[in-house]
């Protein structure tokens, strides 16, 4: 048989090419990673277990929870919003005295963990100054929001107390009408109960801007949400939210409410929650993805639950239900990947970007932020939890957004925002105490 001459050109080329495509994307790895180091990275939209804030299980261990020490060190993530929510109940005393205690608990875990826990690993801001502060001393950073004004019954002066506690943002509903304004979720049945806010809404709303509290309109209704914004003279916050224009669910804000949010002079922060941002493709990745979750489930005869249900459950129950069930993601995230992946792609961060691109090309790069909802349903394939943060700066590097444009988006606007709205309440205080 004759023996092949291969020529060193004819070697080399190929070779060539291999190197050269290695040390771009070792480049290209580098610019990323140098970028995302210099970012002041913020994420508006941590959901918080109070059993994870205790001397056994806690944020400085690498937990079963998508946020984490740990994780958020490995990610680059720098500040965390941890999210004192409660779940929307009955309109009566003993309805506002068990949200009350739920929110109270919520509080006293953040503090546990910025003052017992961890001090040492991650402060309490109350400002933009303070987080940068924290940041620039080697700390992660955490901040408090409320979802839902429920916890407050019908007494707005509740407020102040959040308030001192560190509460910078906060929503007046959730999913179901609160006594403060109607809700997103009014649409699937066309029922509202106050036609946008209630009275006492509206007196909440002077009183947070007074206080220079944000205004938060992820969760309310559109109504709601346009008639807060126009009562509003401090900017307000979408704090996780996306564009209704690519997916339309009643999550997400419409155009019209965007445009508002701009005139305003505020701020949305796209979410990464899948269903939010493309549900079709979701849906079908869900339903392959849930045969395989089933069939190991059953293997470790773990009965799965839809969302919804585990307010169902006691807080014990559902940590522990919670623990189990992101232990089985973890286990099947290879399978899924093998098996789903290939045949119903995974929502991702080119979809979650595709949502920012969107926004930023309504609103301009000043009014649009970044949330991941994680640890309430939200993260994305690429982007799914703490440690994988630095995919979303690489998506926005890769589609051209400048380091000054990456910045902003990564916190900037947030923390503009922010500042605007406690020197509007500091104006207000000044006039308030002139006045008498």
């Amino acid at each position: 048989m004759k023996a092949r001459y291969y020529s060193p050109g004819r070697l080399a080329a190929p070779l060539l090419a291999l190197v050269l495509a290695n040390a771009v994307s070792a480049q290209a790895g580098d610019a990323v990673a140098s970028l995302h180091e210099r970012l002041l990275t913020v994420d508006t939209h941590i959901d918080i277990d109070v059993n994870h804030f205790t001397e056994q299980s806690n944020y400085t261990q690498s937990l079963t929870t998508q946020v984490d020490l740990p994780k958020m060190e490995a990610g680059g993530l720098d500040v965390v919003w941890l999210i004192v929510y409660t779940a929307q109940g009955e309109l009566s005393e003993e309805g506002y005295a068990a949200a009350l205690d739920n929110a109270q608990a919520k509080f006293a875990a953040i503090e546990r963990l910025t003052q017992e826990l961890a001090p040492e690993r991650i402060g309490l801001a109350t400002s933009a100054a303070e987080a940068r502060e924290i940041s620039a001393s080697g700390r992660k950073v955490a901040m408090i929001g409320v979802e839902n004004a429920y916890p407050l019954g019908t007494d707005v002066s509740m407020v102040r107390e959040f308030y001192a506690r560190g509460a910078r943002y906060m929503s007046l509903s959730h999913n179901g009408h609160s006594q403060f304004a109607d809700s997103n979720t009014g649409e699937a049945d066309g029922q509202w109960l106050h036609g946008g806010l209630s009275p006492l809404g509206r007196e909440l709303i002077v009183e947070m801007n007074r206080l220079g509290m944000m205004i938060d309109i992820s969760h309310p209704s559109k109504q709601a949400n346009l008639q807060a914004i126009a009562l509003s003279k401090a900017p307000v916050i979408a704090s996780h939210s996306s564009a209704r224009a690519l997916n339309d669910v009643s999550r997400n804000l419409s155009d019209e409410e965007l445009l508002a949010v701009k005139e305003n002079g505020g701020v949305v922060q796209a979410t990464a929650f899948r269903s939010y941002l493309n549900t079709a493709k979701n849906a079908a990745w869900e339903a392959k993805a849930r045969e395989v979750l089933a069939r190991l489930a059953a293997e470790e005869d773990l009965e799965l639950r839809e969302w919804s249900a585990l307010k169902d459950l006691t807080p014990e129950q559902r940590t522990d239900y919670l623990d189990r069930y992101r232990a089985l993601r973890a286990k099947a995230q290879p399978v899924i990947h093998e098996e789903v992946d290939p045949v119903a792609p995974p929502v991702d961060v080119a979809d979650f970007v595709d949502h920012i691109d969107y926004l930023v090309k309504m609103l301009g790069e000043d009014h649009v932020g970044i949330s991941s909802d994680f640890d309430g349903g939200g993260g994305v394939s690429g982007w799914n939890d703490a440690s994988e943060t630095a995919a979303v700066t690489r998506e926005l590097l890769e589609r051209g957004y400048s380091e000054s444009a990456i910045a902003k988006l990564w916190g900037g606007n947030l923390l503009r925002v922010m500042d605007e709205v406690q020197a509007e309440a500091r104006r207000e205080q000044v006039a308030t105490a002139v006045d008498r």
